[in-house]
Protein backbone atom coordinates (compact mmCIF):
# COMPACT_ATOMS: atom_id res chain seq x y z
CA UNK A 1 0.00 0.00 0.00
CA UNK A 2 1.06 3.43 -0.61
CA UNK A 3 0.95 6.25 1.82
CA UNK A 4 0.90 9.45 1.14
CA UNK A 5 0.65 11.76 4.37
CA UNK A 6 -0.86 15.09 3.88
CA UNK A 7 0.70 17.57 6.71
CA UNK A 8 -1.41 20.54 6.91
CA UNK A 9 0.43 22.67 9.03
CA UNK A 10 1.55 20.25 11.82
CA UNK A 11 4.71 18.20 12.85
CA UNK A 12 3.50 14.91 12.83
CA UNK A 13 5.84 12.37 10.80
CA UNK A 14 4.29 8.77 9.72
CA UNK A 15 6.96 6.49 9.02
CA UNK A 16 6.49 4.41 5.87
CA UNK A 17 4.76 7.35 4.07
CA UNK A 18 5.66 10.09 1.55
CA UNK A 19 5.46 13.19 3.66
CA UNK A 20 4.41 16.81 2.35
CA UNK A 21 4.26 19.71 4.47
CA UNK A 22 0.89 21.57 2.98
CA UNK A 23 -0.81 25.12 4.34
CA UNK A 24 -3.24 24.82 6.64
CA UNK A 25 -5.84 24.68 3.60
CA UNK A 26 -4.06 23.64 0.92
CA UNK A 27 -5.05 24.82 -2.58
CA UNK A 28 -5.96 23.31 -6.08
CA UNK A 29 -2.27 24.15 -6.53
CA UNK A 30 -0.59 23.19 -3.49
CA UNK A 31 -2.15 19.44 -4.37
CA UNK A 32 -0.95 18.90 -8.16
CA UNK A 33 0.99 16.22 -6.90
CA UNK A 34 -1.28 14.41 -5.25
CA UNK A 35 -3.50 14.38 -8.19
CA UNK A 36 -0.02 12.92 -10.01
CA UNK A 37 0.07 10.50 -7.63
CA UNK A 38 -3.27 9.34 -8.05
CA UNK A 39 -2.69 8.63 -12.39
CA UNK A 40 0.17 6.53 -11.50
CA UNK A 41 -1.58 4.39 -9.60
CA UNK A 42 -4.27 4.09 -11.83
CA UNK A 43 -3.75 5.46 -15.28
CA UNK A 44 -6.50 4.46 -16.69
CA UNK A 45 -10.24 4.24 -14.88
CA UNK A 46 -12.12 1.16 -16.00
CA UNK A 47 -15.50 2.02 -14.28
CA UNK A 48 -18.24 3.90 -15.48
CA UNK A 49 -17.54 7.17 -15.40
CA UNK A 50 -19.77 10.24 -13.54
CA UNK A 51 -21.41 11.51 -16.72
CA UNK A 52 -22.52 7.43 -17.12
CA UNK A 53 -23.64 6.88 -13.42
CA UNK A 54 -25.97 10.07 -13.34
CA UNK A 55 -27.37 8.55 -16.57
CA UNK A 56 -28.10 5.10 -15.44
CA UNK A 57 -31.39 4.29 -14.38
CA UNK A 58 -30.07 1.92 -11.39
CA UNK A 59 -30.07 4.30 -8.21
CA UNK A 60 -27.79 1.98 -6.45
CA UNK A 61 -25.24 4.55 -5.61
CA UNK A 62 -28.01 6.34 -3.88
CA UNK A 63 -28.02 3.30 -1.00
CA UNK A 64 -25.98 2.65 1.58
CA UNK A 65 -22.01 3.98 0.90
CA UNK A 66 -19.78 1.54 -0.90
CA UNK A 67 -16.99 0.48 -1.53
CA UNK A 68 -15.25 1.66 -4.31
CA UNK A 69 -15.07 -0.39 -7.65
CA UNK A 70 -11.53 0.95 -9.05
CA UNK A 71 -8.95 -2.08 -8.32
CA UNK A 72 -5.56 -0.35 -8.85
CA UNK A 73 -2.62 -2.65 -8.21
CA UNK A 74 -1.39 -0.93 -5.44
CA UNK A 75 -3.44 0.75 -3.03
CA UNK A 76 -3.15 4.08 -2.46
CA UNK A 77 -3.85 5.85 0.98
CA UNK A 78 -4.45 9.68 1.56
CA UNK A 79 -3.34 10.66 5.30
CA UNK A 80 -4.69 14.21 6.21
CA UNK A 81 -3.30 15.74 9.67
CA UNK A 82 -4.78 18.79 10.32
CA UNK A 83 -8.49 20.62 11.09
CA UNK A 84 -11.33 19.50 9.33
CA UNK A 85 -10.88 22.63 7.11
CA UNK A 86 -7.66 21.06 5.64
CA UNK A 87 -9.73 17.59 5.52
CA UNK A 88 -12.37 19.30 3.41
CA UNK A 89 -10.22 20.83 1.08
CA UNK A 90 -8.51 17.76 0.20
CA UNK A 91 -11.69 15.74 -0.42
CA UNK A 92 -12.64 18.67 -2.77
CA UNK A 93 -10.15 18.10 -4.59
CA UNK A 94 -9.94 14.01 -5.04
CA UNK A 95 -13.66 14.95 -5.61
CA UNK A 96 -13.55 17.01 -8.64
CA UNK A 97 -10.26 15.52 -10.38
CA UNK A 98 -12.40 12.05 -9.60
CA UNK A 99 -9.96 9.72 -7.27
CA UNK A 100 -12.76 9.54 -4.46
CA UNK A 101 -11.17 5.65 -4.73
CA UNK A 102 -8.18 6.66 -2.94
CA UNK A 103 -8.36 5.82 0.76
CA UNK A 104 -8.58 8.54 2.85
CA UNK A 105 -7.40 8.79 6.67
CA UNK A 106 -7.55 11.49 9.14
CA UNK A 107 -5.65 12.53 12.30
CA UNK A 108 -7.55 15.77 13.25
CA UNK A 109 -5.43 18.65 15.30
CA UNK A 110 -9.08 19.30 17.36
CA UNK A 111 -10.21 15.68 18.28
CA UNK A 112 -13.70 16.93 19.02
CA UNK A 113 -14.24 18.10 15.68
CA UNK A 114 -17.18 17.44 13.98
CA UNK A 115 -15.43 15.70 11.33
CA UNK A 116 -13.38 13.42 13.86
CA UNK A 117 -16.30 12.63 16.00
CA UNK A 118 -18.35 11.80 12.20
CA UNK A 119 -15.52 9.15 11.67
CA UNK A 120 -14.99 7.81 14.92
CA UNK A 121 -11.53 8.76 15.41
CA UNK A 122 -9.90 7.58 18.17
CA UNK A 123 -7.05 8.73 21.19
CA UNK A 124 -4.34 6.79 18.83
CA UNK A 125 -5.49 8.25 15.68
CA UNK A 126 -1.94 7.64 13.74
CA UNK A 127 -2.74 4.28 14.37
CA UNK A 128 -6.01 3.95 12.62
CA UNK A 129 -4.94 6.27 9.72
CA UNK A 130 -2.39 3.57 8.88
CA UNK A 131 -3.49 -0.09 9.78
CA UNK A 132 -7.59 1.00 10.16
CA UNK A 133 -10.19 -0.31 8.03
CA UNK A 134 -12.12 1.38 5.11
CA UNK A 135 -15.47 2.34 5.86
CA UNK A 136 -17.10 3.83 3.38
CA UNK A 137 -19.11 7.30 4.19
CA UNK A 138 -21.48 9.24 1.62
CA UNK A 139 -19.47 12.61 -0.01
CA UNK A 140 -21.82 15.69 0.64
CA UNK A 141 -20.95 18.56 -1.37
CA UNK A 142 -22.51 21.71 -2.42
CA UNK A 143 -23.67 23.26 -5.50
CA UNK A 144 -20.07 25.57 -5.46
CA UNK A 145 -18.46 21.95 -5.57
CA UNK A 146 -16.74 21.87 -1.82
CA UNK A 147 -16.96 18.57 0.38
CA UNK A 148 -18.13 18.86 3.73
CA UNK A 149 -15.33 16.80 5.86
CA UNK A 150 -17.84 17.65 8.93
CA UNK A 151 -20.16 20.41 8.91
CA UNK A 152 -21.20 23.06 7.54
CA UNK A 153 -23.93 26.22 8.04
CA UNK A 154 -25.95 28.63 6.17
CA UNK A 155 -27.19 31.95 8.10
CA UNK A 156 -27.56 35.66 6.79
CA UNK A 157 -24.57 37.51 6.47
CA UNK A 158 -25.62 39.91 8.32
CA UNK A 159 -25.45 37.76 11.14
CA UNK A 160 -29.12 38.61 11.65
CA UNK A 161 -32.04 36.21 11.68
CA UNK A 162 -32.37 33.91 8.66
CA UNK A 163 -34.33 35.26 5.43
CA UNK A 164 -35.94 32.11 3.46
CA UNK A 165 -36.57 28.60 3.28
CA UNK A 166 -34.73 25.87 4.11
CA UNK A 167 -36.07 22.21 2.50
CA UNK A 168 -34.18 18.59 3.42
CA UNK A 169 -36.00 16.55 0.35
CA UNK A 170 -38.94 17.02 0.65
CA UNK A 171 -39.70 18.17 4.26
CA UNK A 172 -39.49 22.10 4.94
CA UNK A 173 -36.89 22.60 8.02
CA UNK A 174 -37.01 26.32 8.38
CA UNK A 175 -39.25 28.89 6.55
CA UNK A 176 -38.53 32.44 7.94
CA UNK A 177 -39.32 35.90 7.42
CA UNK A 178 -36.15 37.64 9.33
CA UNK A 179 -38.52 39.14 12.19
CA UNK A 180 -38.01 35.87 14.25
CA UNK A 181 -35.24 33.94 16.13
CA UNK A 182 -34.64 31.22 13.35
CA UNK A 183 -30.70 31.99 12.66
CA UNK A 184 -30.27 29.33 9.75
CA UNK A 185 -29.16 25.45 9.75
CA UNK A 186 -26.45 23.33 10.67
CA UNK A 187 -26.37 20.27 8.02
CA UNK A 188 -23.84 17.49 8.80
CA UNK A 189 -22.53 14.31 6.82
CA UNK A 190 -24.04 10.92 7.98
CA UNK A 191 -22.20 8.05 7.83
CA UNK A 192 -24.90 5.93 6.19
CA UNK A 193 -27.84 6.56 3.59
CA UNK A 194 -29.63 9.04 2.87
CA UNK A 195 -26.16 10.83 3.09
CA UNK A 196 -26.71 14.06 5.45
CA UNK A 197 -29.14 15.16 8.24
CA UNK A 198 -29.61 18.96 9.63
CA UNK A 199 -31.17 20.99 12.18
CA UNK A 200 -32.38 24.55 12.72
CA UNK A 201 -30.10 27.61 14.35
CA UNK A 202 -31.99 29.72 16.76
CA UNK A 203 -31.23 32.83 19.10
CA UNK A 204 -31.44 31.80 22.86
CA UNK A 205 -34.49 33.83 24.07
CA UNK A 206 -32.44 35.68 26.71
CA UNK A 207 -29.09 35.09 25.50
CA UNK A 208 -27.45 36.54 22.79
CA UNK A 209 -25.74 32.75 22.04
CA UNK A 210 -27.02 30.32 18.68
CA UNK A 211 -28.88 27.34 20.16
CA UNK A 212 -29.36 23.96 17.69
CA UNK A 213 -33.33 23.06 17.83
CA UNK A 214 -33.02 19.39 17.81
CA UNK A 215 -36.64 19.17 17.72
CA UNK A 216 -36.80 18.58 13.88
CA UNK A 217 -33.73 16.89 12.60
CA UNK A 218 -34.65 15.62 8.91
CA UNK A 219 -32.27 13.56 6.72
CA UNK A 220 -32.30 13.05 3.31
CA UNK A 221 -30.00 13.06 0.23
CA UNK A 222 -30.10 16.93 -0.40
CA UNK A 223 -30.62 20.21 1.42
CA UNK A 224 -31.51 23.51 -1.05
CA UNK A 225 -32.38 26.88 0.59
CA UNK A 226 -33.65 30.15 -1.29
CA UNK A 227 -33.74 33.67 0.71
CA UNK A 228 -31.49 36.70 0.65
CA UNK A 229 -27.80 37.12 1.79
CA UNK A 230 -27.15 33.85 2.42
CA UNK A 231 -24.11 32.92 3.96
CA UNK A 232 -22.35 29.60 3.38
CA UNK A 233 -19.87 28.34 5.86
CA UNK A 234 -18.34 24.93 5.25
CA UNK A 235 -15.80 23.10 7.93
CA UNK A 236 -15.32 26.37 9.73
CA UNK A 237 -14.71 28.70 6.04
CA UNK A 238 -17.51 30.71 5.16
CA UNK A 239 -17.68 31.33 1.56
CA UNK A 240 -16.16 35.30 -0.23
CA UNK A 241 -19.34 36.31 -1.00
CA UNK A 242 -23.73 35.77 0.34
CA UNK A 243 -25.97 34.16 -2.20
CA UNK A 244 -29.01 33.92 -3.19
CA UNK A 245 -29.73 30.47 -3.71
CA UNK A 246 -27.71 26.97 -2.07
CA UNK A 247 -27.54 23.56 -3.01
CA UNK A 248 -25.78 20.14 -1.03
CA UNK A 249 -26.69 16.92 -1.93
CA UNK A 250 -25.40 13.42 -2.28
CA UNK A 251 -22.03 12.78 -4.66
CA UNK A 252 -22.19 10.02 -6.78
CA UNK A 253 -19.10 8.61 -5.45
CA UNK A 254 -18.73 7.74 -1.66
CA UNK A 255 -15.49 8.36 0.28
CA UNK A 256 -13.36 5.46 0.85
CA UNK A 257 -13.05 6.50 4.91
CA UNK A 258 -10.59 5.21 7.11
CA UNK A 259 -12.54 5.06 10.29
CA UNK A 260 -13.38 3.48 13.82
CA UNK A 261 -16.66 1.82 14.12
Amino acid sequence: MRLVHCACATDITIDGAEEHQLPAIPTRRNLKFLDAIAREVLPVDPTPSLQEIAASPSVSHLGEPAFAPQQPEERLRVIVSGTDAALSAILTRMMRADYLWAEVAYIPTDPASPAAVLWGIPATALDLAVDGPVRPIPCIRNDAGLAVAGSATLTNADGGPYIGEIVVDNEVLLRSNGRGRQLGARLVPTTHAPGLAAAALRKARFRSRTLIDASLTPSGRALQSGGESILVTVDGVPAKRPVERVTFYRHLRDIQAVRGA
